[in-house]
């Protein structure tokens, strides 16, 4: 599958008849109170049957006993209740882990029936993807036609994917300065730790279980408490395609409990996380502290969309919009800080502005709608206190900064002009459908303001002068930079940050190196040919 704009997927109709049914038989639970938003909104017909935690090839209870709910942040009300695992899981997962590593076959197991494992799952996920789609926007909140189109295709795409590599992964033949024999070995790291997102989660996990598995390692992964389903489901989909007991095991929790006892584990061999800077800090510290553990981390960003005099200012205009309020705003690499050239500022404004009062906002389910809710009341709060800070900061407020209708985590596609680059509105990661559009006049000022920031993440580059272009990705510090396009991801192409945006990198061949060691191995030779 070619790289492509995640928008040019989603944005289409769905026409699959299953989906159709899918919808069409969901139930009523609320209506919004707003004349723009008087549709009811649907359940769907889709079974939530893994609620609690895999260990070691079953599905258990915690051993508190304990459960936590898991919402609908269309109306704040609770889907299911999930089983939530603190410290004492984690060590029996771990334990399950490491001895499905040390004694177990899978790192035993050839590298070509490894694949071929990762190929049925891939299978079995396409067949199961309306109902992994449904259950996704259910449990987060983005629009159907997104996770039904664009995501799980992708997600089983990873999977395809690192099943190529698995029995492409060699060492190399070593020249020495002497008579000996070297070579190298790659061999898996043991027990991996992951902790992934509640705004992607099936991606997330593809990102991470994708090449851990590739490279014959063992997984211990944490979901995120706000969006534990998925990854459940897709757990007992693995089980189905024969992955042995113990090689994945998942635990629903919090951070502080789960979270914290993965990332201090004595027996975790690595760690993985995608999540905030700060957290990512806490288990940066907290490897460090326990047995000295490598460390990936896929952090915030506050990535720039840098809009050049000479661009074409409608395409500019709608790719800017998608930059920025795609997931709801709740995108790592998001276009949040837009910077447009003085000569076409006003017109720009003017049509993002117009742009952002026709996007469609409502039940993520119903065809059409651009823009579900907020993940939780957390967050929705968060991004409501950033608006406001904006207005106090005396940023111009062109539309949008409320909440969008009266039930559950909706804010209205906000934007805002004249904003300075000291405002919090341009200088932390709101993680909400706030666009930030900021004035430049000169090449080497903006490259200076893009690259002031804590975060290096990714950008974006509009412009039809090839120079311009060259001069800019060259000089923006940031891990990916997308030239007249936005958020095109494929499996091979690399994605992580600079600066306190994260340490490695995740997808295509750089992702094995986080999950592999590398041996040396030194012989004698004696009788050597060239001597």
């Amino acid at each position: 599958m070619a790289a492509r704009r995640l928008s040019s997927l989603f944005s289409r109709s769905l026409t699959s008849g299953s989906a159709s049914k899918l919808l069409s038989q969901g139930r009523t639970v609320s209506r919004f109170s707003t004349a723009a938003a008087t549709e009811k909104l649907i359940t769907p017909s889709v079974d939530i049957e893994y609620t609690r935690l895999l260990i070691n090839g079953h599905f258990v209870d915690s051993a508190s006993g304990k459960t936590f709910p898991t919402y609908d942040p269309r109306t704040g009300e609770v889907i299911a209740h999930v089983a939530e695992g603190d410290a004492e899981d984690v060590n029996r997962a771990v334990a399950a882990a490491r001895k499905a590593f040390d004694e177990g076959p899978w790192p035993k197991m050839s590298a070509y029936e490894r694949s071929r494992i990762l190929l049925r799952f891939a299978d079995l996920v396409e067949k199961h993807s309306e109902e992994l789609a449904a259950l996704e926007t259910w449990n987060n909140g983005k629009p159907f036609e997104q996770a039904a189109k664009a995501e799980l295709p992708m997600f089983a795409r990873l999977f395809h994917y690192y099943a190529g590599w698995a029995d492409k992964i060699h060492g190399l033949t070593v020249p020495a300065d002497g008579p000996y024999h070297v070579h190298t070995l790659h061999e898996p790291i043991g027990v991996a730790g992951q902790i992934i997102p509640w705004n992607f989660p099936l991606l997330m996990f593809a990102w991470k279980v994708g090449p851990a598995l590739a490279c014959g390692n063992t997984i211990v992964l944490k979901t995120a408490e706000q969006t534990p389903l998925t990854a459940l489901y897709v757990a007992r989909l693995f089980q189905e395609a024969g992955l042995p007991p113990g090689v994945l095991n998942i635990v629903s929790g919090y951070g502080p409990t789960a979270g914290a006892a993965l990332a201090s584990h004595m027996d975790v061999d690595k760690i993985a996380f995608t999540g905030s800077t700060d957290t990512g800090k806490i288990i940066l510290e907290m490897a460090a502290k326990s047995n000295l553990k490598p460390v990936t981390l896929e952090l915030g960003g506050k990535s720039p969309f840098i809009i050049c005099e000479d661009a074409d200012i409608d395409q500019a205009v709608e790719l800017a919009h998608f930059a920025l309020f795609f997931n709801q705003g709740q995108c790592c690499c998001a276009g949040s800080r837009t910077y447009v050239h003085e000569r076409v500022y006003d017109e720009f404004l003017e049509k993002a502005k117009a742009r952002a009062l026709k996007r469609t906002v409502g039940d993520p389910f119903k065809k059409g709608i651009e823009q579900g809710p907020q993940i939780d009341s957390e967050q929705f709060q968060k991004v409501l206190r950033y608006i406001k800070s904006g207005i106090e900061s005396n940023a111009t407020l062109e539309c949008g900064g409320e909440r969008f209708g009266s039930k559950g985590y909706f804010i209205q596609p906000t934007v805002f002009s004249n904003v300075q680059d000291d405002m919090l509105i341009a200088q932390d990661e709101i993680f909400g459908p706030v666009q930030s559009i900021l004035k430049f006049k000169e090449l080497d000022e903006v490259i200076r303001r893009a690259n002031s920031t804590r975060y290096g993440l990714a950008a974006g580059v509009f412009t039809k002068n090839i120079n311009t272009a060259n001069t800019l990705t060259r000089a923006l510090r940031a891990g990916t930079v997308w030239v007249n396009c936005f958020d095109v991801f494929d499996a091979a192409i690399p994605f992580g940050g600079y600066k306190m945006s994260g340490i490695g990198r995740e997808k295509g061949i750089y992702s094995l190196h986080n999950y592999l060691q590398v041996k040396a191995v030194v012989t004698p030779l004696k009788n050597p040919a060239w001597l």
